[in-house]
């Protein structure tokens, strides 16, 4: 096989299927192997370089069911229809963005699938649809541009990881060295970079907001919110808080929780499974949010004899607004009325979202 040579290959997709016309006539010795993500071919028949022996591998963009997949050799050329595991739109065939000279796209398909008959189906891409086929042809060629959403959210994503990174090993760091007296000085190293990257994070209640993800407006202004507002109102605005231990733990258990979310909000862009993450992302929330909730009600409830000396946030009448406001009194009412409904509406639906990611996962291997 050291002259092996390559045939056109062309190619088209629907949302189930991928469909590869293998341009050989007269095939004889067909040879073939396929699995979940690689085709590799090998044939003798009449293509551009007359009868000879050729042969072609691809590295599949997504994964394909290989049990229902089937291939048609005729006279004129070899068929082969590769059925998606996942339904969806490939952004290209194959996996690596630099596409092969001999890989084509196979504009007769296409035309099948999305357009209607005629006898000059490219005039009718042409001119029913207007930029079509200059866009197809650009997508042939393998350059197809990522999409700039999903390559923001992967930097936003990768970004976040990296500070909470930061965070965790200062504080990992200065507690080495000084054992749990490093506490106290916890907000002093690590504050400003987790003020930062708190503010970030408000950018995730706009994606959700704006369509870039799925995830409830709802629940992330509220989990966003409620955690800045302990940041901000709480430690920021009292420094006597500052140097509590309580903050150490604080920020130990926001950190440890983002690093293991970001990174599987990445993979999933990437659309790559990696089961224990998955599996972490969704379990280690359940010691975690109520020892995030514990520290931060501990917090507040510290928190009101310091604005009840201080008046901090606190209006008193005569004021320009004619209204009045005791902070302490709200910061009771927060902790009375809102601190539980809110763990157990947060905890609810991470508990659900678990039940979908890795109940359906653990009864598919029990009962195949």
């Amino acid at each position: 096989m050291a002259n092996r040579l390559i045939p056109f290959v062309y190619w088209a997709q629907t949302e189930s299927q991928i469909t590869l016309k293998v341009d050989l006539t007269n095939v004889k010795d067909l040879n073939f192997d396929i699995d979940e993500k690689r085709l590799s071919v090998n044939a003798y028949g009449q293509g551009a370089k007359g009868f000879n022996n050729y042969g072609f591998s691809l590295d599949l963009n997504s994964f394909i069911n290989t049990e229902e997949s089937n291939y048609k050799v005729i006279d004129r050329e070899v068929n082969f229809v590769l059925k998606k595991k996942s339904l969806g739109w490939w952004p290209r065939l194959t996996s690596q963005p630099q596409k092969p000279a001999w890989l084509k796209i196979d504009f007769d398909k296409w035309t099948s699938e999305d357009l209607e008959e005629s006898e000059d189906k490219k005039l009718d891409i042409c001119n029913d649809y207007p930029g079509m086929y200059d866009k197809l042809y650009k997508e042939e060629f393998g350059y197809r541009k990522e999409d700039s959403k999903k390559v923001y959210l992967i930097i936003y994503n990768l970004c976040q990881f990296v500070g909470f990174i930061y965070i965790l090993t200062i504080m990992a760091i200065m507690y080495s060295r000084d054992g749990p007296a490093s506490m106290k000085e916890t907000y002093v190293a690590v504050g400003n970079p987790m003020k930062f990257i708190q503010l970030l994070q408000f950018l995730e209640v706009m994606h959700s907001l704006f369509g870039y993800t799925k995830s409830s407006t709802l629940v992330s202004f509220v989990q966003i919110g409620g955690r800045a507002f302990v940041l901000f109102a709480m430690i920021e605005a009292e420094p006597r808080m500052q140097t509590k231990p309580v903050v150490f733990y604080l920020f130990l258990t926001w950190s440890i929780v983002e690093i293991v979310r970001y990174p599987y909000y990445i993979t999933q862009l990437l659309k790559t499974e990696i089961p224990f993450l998955t599996w972490l992302r969704y379990t280690i929330w359940m010691p975690l949010y109520p020892l995030g909730f514990l520290c931060e009600g501990i917090i507040i409830l510290r928190n009101i004899p310091y604005f009840e000396e201080t008046e901090k946030f606190t209006y008193s009448l005569p004021n320009n607004w004619n209204i009045a406001f005791h902070f302490p009194t709200f910061l009771r009412t927060y902790l009375l009325i809102f601190c539980l409904p809110l763990m157990y509406m947060l905890m609810s639906r991470m508990n659900q979202v678990r039940y979908k990611k890795l109940g359906k996962y653990k009864l598919k291997k029990k009962y195949t």
